[in-house]
Formats: C-alpha cells, sequence, structure tokens
C-alpha cells in the first residue's frame, strides 16, 4: 500500500475522467488502431531497444486503455498483461481487444502498482513494459522497482521510455524555448498538487476531476532503485525529443517535439531505459 491514498485516490479519479475523453478524441485516433490491423504505436526505436518479442509474455504497467498494450501484442508477443488503477480504462481496453480480435491474447487487469504481487502472485514475464508519463505519477520508486524485479523471468528484460527528470522541472507557463525557466527542483520530494486544467490530449476539455498530483523522480534515483532489486542496467538512452506536445517546443513530424533548430541539444526531453533480471 502506498504512504499517499487520498493522493492515488484523486489521480484515479482524474484518470477515470481522462479515459473518456482520450478515448474519443483525436489525440489516440482510436479508430485508426480498430480499423488498421498493422497499426502499432511502439516507436521504431523502442522496438529497436527491446527486440524482437515473437513468442513473449509482456506485462505492460500503468497502461491506460491498452492501445501500446495490444500494440505489442500485434508485434508478436503471444501474450500480453496490461494493468491501470483506472476501472473505465481497463474496460475500455478490454472492449478493444475483443474489437480488434486481440481478446485470445491480452488480459486486462485493474489495480494500483503497489497492490500488484497480490494481482499477478508466482506470475512471471519475459518483458515488463513502461511507456511515457508513467513514473511521475507515482509517490514511491521502492516498491515499484521491487514489483517489476518479481514479475521477470529470469534473463527477462525490463524497458521504459520517459519523459526526462530534467524535462519534468520546467515552469509549467514556459512557451518559448529562449530562457528556460525551471518551476520545480530536481532533487524535490513533495507531493506536486495541481487545479486540474484540461488534459495533454485536449488542453480545453471539461474534466470531471479538480486536483492532480505528481511526484518528480531523479535519473539516479531511477537507476539505483532498479539496481538494487539485482537487475543489469544495459541500456539509458537521452534523447532531445519529446512524444508529446508542450509550448516551448515546435512540431518536428512523426509525432514528435523538440527544441528549434540550433537549439536542439540544450538538454534531453525523454529517456529509455533496458535492464535484464539475471537467469
Amino acid at each position: 500500500m502506498s504512504e499517499h491514498p487520498d493522493e492515488i485516490a484523486d489521480n484515479r479519479r482524474l484518470w477515470d475522467a481522462w479515459t473518456a475523453i482520450h478515448t474519443a478524441g483525436s489525440f489516440y485516433d482510436v479508430q485508426r488502431f480498430r480499423d488498421d490491423p498493422a497499426d502499432v504505436r511502439i516507436e521504431a526505436w523502442e522496438r529497436d531497444e527491446v527486440g524482437d518479442v515473437t513468442g513473449t509474455t509482456l506485462l505492460h504497467l500503468q497502461c491506460h486503455f491498452g492501445l501500446d498494450t495490444l500494440s505489442w501484442a500485434r508485434l508478436g508477443a503471444a501474450r500480453v498483461t496490461g494493468v491501470d488503477f483506472s476501472e473505465p480504462a481497463i474496460a475500455f481496453a478490454r472492449e478493444l481487444a475483443a474489437e480488434t480480435g486481440l481478446g485470445d491474447r491480452s488480459r486486462f487487469l485493474v489495480s494500483d502498482i503497489y497492490d500488484l504481487p497480490g494481482e499477478l502472485a508466482g506470475e512471471t514475464f519475459d518483458v515488463v513494459y513502461t511507456g511515457r508519463g508513467a513514473l511521475c505519477w507515482l509517490p514511491d520508486l521502492g516498491p515499484w522497482a521491487a514489483s517489476v524485479a518479481s514479475f521477470l523471468a529470469p534473463g527477462g528484460t525490463f524497458y521504459i521510455h520517459e519523459g526526462h527528470p530534467i524535462m519534468w522541472t520546467i515552469a509549467d507557463e514556459q512557451e518559448t524555448p529562449n530562457d528556460i525557466r525551471f518551476g520545480f527542483d530536481y532533487f524535490g520530494a513533495d507531493t506536486l498538487s495541481f487545479p486540474v486544467e484540461g488534459t495533454y490530449a485536449d488542453l480545453e476539455a471539461v474534466v470531471d476531476a479538480e486536483v492532480e498530483h505528481s511526484w518528480l523522480h531523479p535519473l539516479g534515483e531511477i537507476v539505483t532503485v532498479l539496481a538494487r532489486e539485482g537487475l543489469r542496467i544495459e541500456l539509458l538512452d537521452e534523447k532531445a525529443v519529446l512524444d508529446w506536445p508542450v509550448p516551448f517546443l515546435e512540431p518536428i513530424g512523426g509525432g514528435r517535439y523538440s527544441f528549434p533548430p540550433g537549439q536542439r541539444e540544450r538538454f534531453p526531453l525523454m529517456y529509455s531505459l533496458r535492464a535484464r533480471k539475471e537467469g
């Protein structure tokens, strides 16, 4: 159990409300995923860094409504399991799996990350995956890393691609790439609470939730909690692009955003990490 039950309950209400917006809006374009069996939402560089998943079992933590989870199934994973704490998100994921013919190769569970051992007791997976925008919703990474390690089969791979901790420190009101201002402490451990204003997928959306809470985790903390669980870090790649829009970046094609030409190397915006459980 987390030491922040009230904050997690607030965030669950937020993600319940966001799910209705995200599944109906253009940002995720769910209809395209329904219509095109070749449509996958996993970046080419993710596929290269994870490797061939054909025939594997895969656990996706904080899966939202399952687009990435089901994409891994389309890429060849024999069995995928998605976990999220939002009941509406998981209900939609199950419906989407059935609609796309992936229901027999997928499973979706409603669970808080900190309660996972009880939900999946005794199971292990070849790959444990976490996508972008996940860790900032977790107040404590120690139990998270312990779950990752416990669900990995010997020789299994953990992979995450995320917003870089440096990127999360930039002031919310930053609108241009000039004179970047840092509004949050990189090493800050306090809960950050904000009034809800739309969603990253639709800034003007009316959301039936009042507050959101998040936590900043330095890169050193992320690496250390995984290493303490006996995982061997194989790759840590910092990237100068971001997978979602923010006001101070410009679109560069392919659904990515970065600083203007001449400023692209200012600092990292995302990172990917691959670790392995010794067999």
